[in-house]
């Protein structure tokens, strides 16, 4: 059979990206509708326009915050996701399986404890904590060879450890266990815009640079001896890759809490829909991240009225067999 001409291929994959898009915007707009009071379609356009109604300060007060938080939280998880699967060139690596997002919780739970009043150093420590995560799994999987499964075995155990130190900080620091449940099972309730600036910034950036490194990402999924022979610097480039992951997982951490799976599910399924090339994967995933995280946080506060779980514990739900059966299947398929 023939193949498709490369500029159809093109522009299939990019309609398929307006389509999740399109997704992400629909999620919000049904996010900022629903809840304990309905908001009509028509209504939410006027009440973001101004104008003091009971309409307007649902949407601007409680629900725009939430919704751009689950965006937000969505879309830099998946991005990190694809980010470190590609270095690591495992499908079974993702941010919370491998001790990212517990790295970067500890961070900012340090911060918390250490510097109460300073809200803006939240993102960076738990980007610092992101990364220091981030470079010890990729050290571990450089240095021993550690096969795909081997590796997720040792980051399961790392985000063990680091998950003890944030319970261990939250008891000696008791003004940092305020709200410490929530953060740990991942909860947007409570967001505020001004929160979302600094993290936002840095996913922005992040993400930005990503995209710009796309090629050097499909580079080193061919392995480091082709990145080299074509006058890549695998490991250069490695080491900043995991930098940008860490930051786009920190900064979601840092207002959301360890929300589960999005950087293993979205990368898979975005996968599928556009191919491996990074340049439309990464784009594919973040609108797709965005979407899912949306979606199941408005389920996660409608579903189970007048009780609302933390949207952690839904993707969790949703997250833990698929990554049973991703599991399952490499070990099958003797891809370990």
């Amino acid at each position: 059979m023939k193949s498709l001409p490369t500029s159809y291929t093109a522009a299939r994959k990019w309609g398929i990206i307006l389509l999740l898009a399109l997704a992400s915007l629909g999620a919000a707009l049904l996010s900022m509708s629903f809840g304990s009071t309905q908001v009509p379609f028509s209504e939410i356009l006027t009440a973001l326009m101004g104008g003091e109604t009971q309409a307007y300060n649902i949407v601007v007060y409680a629900r725009l915050p939430r919704t751009l938080a689950a965006l937000l939280c969505g879309s830099a998880l998946a991005v990190g996701g694809v980010i470190i699967q590609g270095v690591l060139g495992n499908p079974l690596a993702g941010p919370n399986i491998i001790g990212v997002n517990a790295g970067a919780g500890l961070g900012a739970v340090l911060c918390t404890a250490l510097i109460p009043t300073s809200m803006t150093a939240v993102p960076v420590a738990a980007f610092l904590g992101a990364l220091g995560a981030c470079m010890l799994v990729y050290t571990l999987a450089r240095r021993t060879g550690a096969s795909r499964i081997t590796l997720v075995l040792a980051g399961v155990a790392i985000s063990s450890m680091l998950s003890a130190a944030i319970d261990a900080v939250s008891i000696l620091f008791p003004e940092a266990a305020l709200g410490a449940g929530s953060f740990m099972v991942g909860r947007l309730s409570g967001v505020t815009v001004a929160a979302l600036k600094v993290p936002a910034l840095l996913s922005l950036l992040a993400g930005a640079g990503a995209f710009a490194m796309s090629y050097e990402l499909d580079l080193l999924t061919l392995g480091d001896e082709v990145a080299q022979s074509l006058g890549l610097s695998a490991r250069a480039a490695r080491n900043l890759l995991l930098t940008l992951a860490a930051v786009l997982c920190g900064a979601a951490v840092s207002f959301a809490g360890l929300v589960g799976f999005v950087g293993l599910l979205v990368p898979h399924a975005a996968r599928f829909l556009v191919g491996g090339e990074h340049k439309y994967l990464l784009v594919a995933s973040l609108f797709l991240g965005a979407a899912l995280v949306t979606v199941c946080d408005l389920a996660a506060r409608v579903l189970f009225v007048p009780f609302e779980l933390p949207v952690g514990i839904l993707l969790s739900l949703m997250g833990g067999p698929f990554f049973l059966w991703l599991l399952f299947r490499q070990r099958g398929g003797r891809r370990t």
